[in-house]
């Protein structure tokens, strides 16, 4: 009786030989690239490209959503801003500080012409009657109206004649300009050189006008 031999492993029979038909995908399969999947990608493929083959296309990068940074406000703004600087003041624009008149009185007679200066709060120049020039005006100035105004034209005026003294008062008085002629010319005018005394100098007497 012949025992058989048992066959070497070595020796068998390739796949190829046993099984021609598994033989070509097997081979295509092991000559592919292995390609390992990542989560940023994703295979696509279609009937036309090559069979058996996986192309990797990127995933889509989500828009970020970072906050833009808040704009600085003043106490965190990082650069000076120049401060804006006023114009020089002009002479004219300086305030009226004080109050101070000019007095020029003429035709009065002697002792009583001149020119005097008089300033108030406080009292000073050299008029003669500085101080009480000064009570006097104040006493006189009524808020609204204006303590050196001309005599309304449409006054009735007495037919008086107090003489040919004159006098023109300029400065500044309860912060505003002063520009005021005096005469004696008629009953109104002499009352109203009266009514500043002894800013303007006192005058007695009258005569009826002709």
């Amino acid at each position: 009786m012949r025992i058989p031999t048992p066959a070497n492993p070595r020796t068998r029979t390739p796949l190829r030989a046993r099984h021609p038909h598994l033989a070509a995908p097997l081979l295509l399969a092991l000559a592919l690239p292995l390609v390992p999947a990542t989560p940023a990608a994703h295979a696509v493929g279609s009937a036309g490209d090559h069979p058996g083959r996986a192309t990797l296309t990127p995933l889509p990068t989500a828009p970020s959503h970072r906050p833009a940074p808040l704009p600085l406000g003043p106490a965190t703004s990082t650069s000076a801003v120049p401060a804006t600087m006023p114009p020089p003041a002009r002479p004219e624009d300086e305030p009226v500080s004080g109050d101070h008149l000019t007095v020029v009185v003429r035709n009065a007679g002697p002792g009583r012409d001149g020119r005097y200066e008089l300033s108030c709060h406080p009292a000073g120049g050299d008029h003669p009657e500085a101080a009480e020039a000064c009570r006097v005006l104040d006493a006189n100035t009524v808020w609204g109206r204006d303590t050196f105004a001309a005599v309304d034209p449409g006054s009735v005026c007495t037919l008086q004649y107090g003489g040919p003294a004159t006098a023109h008062v300029t400065g500044n008085w309860a912060g505003r300009p002063v520009d005021a002629s005096y005469d004696r010319g008629d009953g109104c005018e002499i009352a109203r050189w009266d009514h500043l005394v002894p800013l303007l100098p006192a005058l007695g007497g009258t005569t009826a006008a002709v």
